[in-house]
């Protein structure tokens, strides 16, 4: 079991090599979470995670001649970069097994702080088996991202700032993948603070964290596809899930949909980038799945920002659409001159902003002299797309139409 003297030896390693990362109130998002909330943004760390903090106090634990031999892990991005960032602060060289899958900003970053990167399997768990198996024909030492005691003590060390960063802490609110992250925090903060209450967060893409605590036991789960591809663990390990049991208050899962929306929400009214798995957080908060923490003094740990910028493009464009903040219309019109002219006219005065359009003539269900335009536009709101649909249906404008699925608004619990 990962000790206090662990946690706080591993800060003595580490410092100077990693930020102690910034913890600030929230006055937004305590009112939209019935609790007073601060976020630790650990999005600000060295490779943008909190994963250098376990990495390189790993690293730092290794006799000389090991760390010489060189070290080989395996991730789905977060712990690569960390590894490699460790790796390349003490000099030993670096070999990455990635799940094919893995976003391309954190392979071409993972290979960018010197690593050798190999893209293996669908899942972190594939990832490992190979990352192992290499370790072996090469004679590196496995950094593992979360079943190790120098890891977990080393994430440990965010427990010891929050406890001097927010006054009057009463929880803590962390994601949990394989619980390294949680598991160091715990630890931490029960040894100096047993009142303040620890609750972790999974995708329901991957529940292994869940089930296990709800069952008392090792409980392997199917992984689905999730924007929190960080989190993303069939079976907890053996180390984690028994420091969890025993000093996790609890463990809840959100949906998807839920984390896609504390991300837009984090980017919209939190002014911070955030991956899906660093936002998990916050989305339990939004839906109060901790009913406990009501009106207490909660920090949020936001545990990465190396999100893909595609993927970040479609949660905004996503939530745009929920909002009627944008919205795609199909007209059918004459094909002649200065008909298109005026039906963006027409679109000009009901103060829509034209984003897109696409003018068809071959692929279109209209009559031979007829063609279809279709037109994605900037809007306020629901009611400025009735009014606009309205008025140009006055205007003569024909064959009207509102295309493509109207996304509902995730909703968030009063």
């Amino acid at each position: 079991m990962v000790s206090l003297a662990d946690v706080e030896a591993a800060r003595r390693r580490i410092a100077g090599a990693v930020l102690e990362t910034p913890c600030l109130p929230s006055e937004h998002f305590s009112e939209r979470c019935g609790a007073r909330i601060w976020f630790k943004f650990e999005t600000l760390q060295r490779t943008g995670s909190f994963k250098p903090r376990g990495a390189l106090n790993r690293l730092l634990s290794m006799p000389a001649t090991e760390r010489a031999r060189g070290v080989v892990a395996a991730s789905a991005g977060n712990h690569a970069q960390g590894v490699a960032f460790a790796a390349a602060r003490v000099g030993a060289r670096s070999l990455i097994v990635m799940p094919e899958a893995t976003p391309l900003i954190k392979i071409t970053r993972t290979r960018q702080r010197g690593a050798e990167v190999e893209l293996y399997g669908e899942t972190l768990d594939d990832a490992v088996g190979r990352a192992l198996s290499r370790g072996e024909e090469r004679g590196l030492t496995f950094v593992h991202p979360y079943d190790d005691p120098e890891v977990i003590a080393g994430q440990g060390t965010i427990g010891l700032e929050l406890l001097e960063q927010v006054p009057d802490l009463e929880a803590v609110v962390a994601p949990i993948g394989g619980g390294g992250l949680i598991s160091g925090i715990a630890t931490a903060v029960k040894s100096l603070s047993p009142g303040v209450e620890v609750y972790g967060v999974q995708s329901e893409a991957a529940p292994s964290m869940r089930e296990s605590f709800a069952a008392g036991k090792l409980t392997a789960a199917e992984v689905g596809p999730s924007i929190a591809e960080g989190i993303t663990v069939k079976s907890p390990a053996e180390r984690t899930f028994e420091i969890i049991r025993r000093r996790v208050d609890g463990v809840e899962l959100v949906s998807e949909a839920e984390i896609e929306e504390a991300v837009y929400q984090l980017l919209e009214n939190g002014k911070a980038v955030t991956e899906g798995a660093g936002a998990a957080g916050l989305a339990a908060l939004l839906q109060r799945r901790f009913p406990r923490l009501a009106g207490k003094t909660v920090a949020v740990v936001l545990c990465g920002a190396n999100i893909d910028l595609n993927i970040l493009a479609r949660i905004v464009e996503r939530s745009l659409v929920r909002q009627s903040r944008m919205v795609r219309l199909r007209i059918a019109m004459k094909d002649r001159p200065g008909a298109l002219a005026r039906l963006l006219g027409d679109i000009a005065a009901q103060e829509a902003n034209v984003l897109r359009i696409h003018h068809n003539r071959t692929f279109a269900r209209t009559a031979f002299w007829e063609v279809e335009v279709d037109v994605t536009l900037e809007t306020r709101d629901r009611e400025h797309i009735d009014d606009l649909l309205a008025a140009l249906r006055a205007a003569g404008h024909t064959g009207v139409e509102e295309i493509g699925v109207r996304l509902v608004p995730t909703p968030l619990a009063p």
